[in-house]
């Protein structure tokens, strides 16, 4: 270290105590080793880690909540910029804004907007970094309500490539607030976040109905019409596979309508099991924390569907015995229009992710290719896929050619040695 010095309380090197947690992520399947970990506490930090790592020649990985299913927070022999100890979230509850450090994880944010009756769309599973869910776009359970997160998002703060701090929003820095709005961690380091809050209360519902697996094909197809006139406050939700089918809604916010959506769930077919229940937001965001907790080793394929025909129904209950599931978009996602920001493909009916978790590295082969096999059996009724849950494909998935040509335009502009690529990468031109 010559020109630049980095605080040695900041940088953990590999042997030292706190290195091998530090370095652990989401995906067990991820052993990467990197040169050292910056554990930065400021965005100057952030800063002086960038330069440090241009200096010295690191490949540098950033690190919110780490749960990206490749790892890509982990440079193997580089520089990991560890964001977690920014984790500071603040609430002006009259303006409703909440103003969000880089390295928080949504239960940070979510507890800090309850305690005012607020919130805003910050995913399904507490544990996950909000900087990552907004980078690529952010679905959650208020989207259909009040748009992803990154439509709630109203100025950055970013640490450039080269180790500059600028802010992004309406007036400042217009085409890289474009970007920042889906387009993921391609064009610098997000320190700070402000959102805007919308008024929720502070309790939601969880409903659940089962069905037999000889009605599965009926159920989701009407299950696929009546999610067409669905309430906002509902986001429907289907679980595919094991001995029937699992379909419902979670619902937040007003409750008017919400009785009907029920009643009608019980006509769908024989249901042999429902659960309902009211639960606080806080519990409904975190309801999913220990299926989707660490240690476990993880693979996932994803896609959207513009579309659910009768063909893909029957596709999707060909179910290899693995997990699989579908989650509703519409409603105020498909309200922005395109050209608002980078997240594409407002016109996605259904999300579906099929995921497997097991803990024997003997199993990895035979659990990865069954998901790619269940997941390759239906890319003919797919219309892309939304960017945090693509896994080895490329971008063209998750952008129609205009927007990743504008995408590739504004990497160039801030990023253009691709300093930072390890994320779902645009390459600059």
């Amino acid at each position: 270290m010559t020109a630049i010095q980095l605080q040695t309380e900041t940088l953990i090197r590999e042997g030292e105590p706190g290195y091998d947690e530090a370095r652990s992520v989401w995906n067990a399947m991820v052993d990467r080793r990197p040169a050292a970990i910056a554990r930065c506490h400021t965005t100057a930090e952030v800063a002086a880690a960038v330069r440090y790592a241009r200096q010295h020649d690191l490949e540098i990985g950033v690190r919110c909540g780490g749960h990206s299913i490749a790892g890509l927070a982990v440079p193997d022999g580089g520089l990991m910029i560890d964001l977690t100890p920014m984790s500071e979230v603040r609430v002006d509850p009259d303006r409703r804004l909440a103003w969000v450090q880089g390295g928080a994880l949504l239960g940070e944010l979510d507890r800090a907007a309850q305690q005012h009756g607020l919130a805003t769309t910050a995913g399904n599973v507490s544990h996950t970094g909000v900087g990552g869910l907004t980078l690529g776009g952010g679905m959650g359970w208020l989207a259909r309500q009040f748009g992803l997160a990154c439509d709630n998002v109203v100025r950055c703060e970013m640490v450039t490539a080269t180790g500059d701090v600028v802010h992004a929003s309406a007036t400042e820095n217009p085409d890289l607030f474009w970007g920042l709005r889906g387009g993921g961690g391609n064009f610098g380091i997000v320190t700070s976040f402000e959102f805007r809050l919308h008024a929720i209360g502070t309790q939601a519902r969880v409903a659940e109905f089962t069905y037999p697996a000889a009605e599965s094909f009926a159920v989701l197809r009407a299950w696929r019409e009546l999610n067409a006139t669905a309430p906002r406050q509902a986001t429907f939700t289907a679980s595919i596979g094991g001995d029937g089918i699992t379909v419902g809604f979670v619902w937040v916010g007003d409750p008017a309508g919400r009785e009907q959506l029920l009643q009608a769930f019980d006509g769908l077919g024989q249901v042999v099991a429902k659960s309902i229940e009211e639960v606080p937001y806080l519990a409904l965001q975190s309801r999913d924390d220990g299926i989707q907790g660490h240690r476990y080793r993880r693979y996932w394929k994803g896609h959207y569907f513009k579309a659910l025909t009768d063909d893909a129904i029957r596709a999707l209950l060909r179910n290899p015995g693995v997990g699989a599931s579908l989650q509703a978009y519409g409603g105020a996602i498909s309200d922005v229009p395109d050209e608002e920001a980078a997240f594409s493909q407002r016109d996605t009916l259904f999300e579906f992710v099929t995921a497997t978790r097991w803990e024997d590295p003997a199993d990895d082969e035979e659990r990865i290719a069954t998901i790619r096999a269940y997941a390759a059996s239906l890319d003919q009724y797919a219309g892309g896929a939304y960017l945090n849950t693509l896994n080895g494909e490329s971008v063209r998935r998750a952008f129609p050619p205009a927007k990743l040509a504008r995408l590739t335009t504004l990497k160039t502009t801030w990023d253009p040695e691709n300093t930072f690529h390890l994320n779902q990468n645009i390459k600059p031109a």
